[in-house]
């Protein structure tokens, strides 16, 4: 066996101070990564400082809920009542003021019946829905209303317009196909007023009463 086999067998292990602990390891890393810069992707803010705005100014509502709100004659006179008197109210005044709309009188001559009738559906349905997408502020404990941050948005859609007495026009189409078919049946059938002609006229009149009805409502 050569001089130098046995000098290799018998060569002492690295000195332990060369050889890093792990501790050693996590103190260099850690002292690495603190040395290192972090920096903020562009375009973004730093945490702690989103901007709230959205929500105190509100959102954009998409338009189903835009007309979810306005389908309901209820929600659209609370949001105009609320217009014409300064942006704010009480749930006892706007519903006196829909019932006495609704029953074609005054609000001193509505009874209690058709007072709280109204009030029930707004309190228990129409407000909190509304309050839900900020049209409205609805205060149930205290029972006040104000406009909300999206109210602006359903003015295109509000636009004061004529209000037009549908149930008289239902009823002078009715009163023209009974006379019609009264001048029929009294010997206009010389005329062309049959039964047949009669029913033909008003079911046209109906049909372009509803239609009308419909796209008012809708603008």
């Amino acid at each position: 066996m050569s001089i130098h086999t046995l000098h290799s067998r018998y060569d002492p292990p690295a000195s332990s101070e060369d050889t890093p602990t792990p501790g050693d390891q996590a103190s260099e890393e850690s002292t690495t990564s603190g040395d290192r810069p972090q920096t903020v992707p562009t375009g973004t803010d730093p945490p702690g400082t989103e901007d709230n705005s959205d929500t105190e100014a509100g959102y954009d509502l998409p338009l189903d809920q835009t007309f979810e709100i306005l389908k309901n004659s209820r929600r659209r006179e609370t949001i105009r009542y609320l217009k014409a008197n300064g942006g704010e109210t009480t749930l006892s005044e706007v519903a006196e003021h829909i019932a006495a709309l609704e029953n074609d009188t005054t609000v001193r001559a509505i009874t209690s019946a058709q007072r709280k009738r109204v009030y029930v559906g707004l309190y228990q349905c129409h407000l909190p829905k509304m309050d839900d997408t900020d049209v409205i502020e609805f205060d149930q404990n205290r029972g006040t209303i104000e406009l909300g941050p999206n109210a602006a948005q359903l003015d295109p859609y509000l636009e004061d317009s004529e209000r037009r007495p549908w149930h008289k026009l239902y009823l002078s189409v009715a009163v023209l196909g009974g006379g019609l078919f009264v001048l029929g049946e009294a010997g206009g059938a010389q005329f062309g007023l049959t039964t047949s002609a009669v029913l033909l006229v008003l079911l046209v009149s109906i049909t372009a009463a509803a239609v009308w009805h419909t796209f008012t409502l809708r603008q």
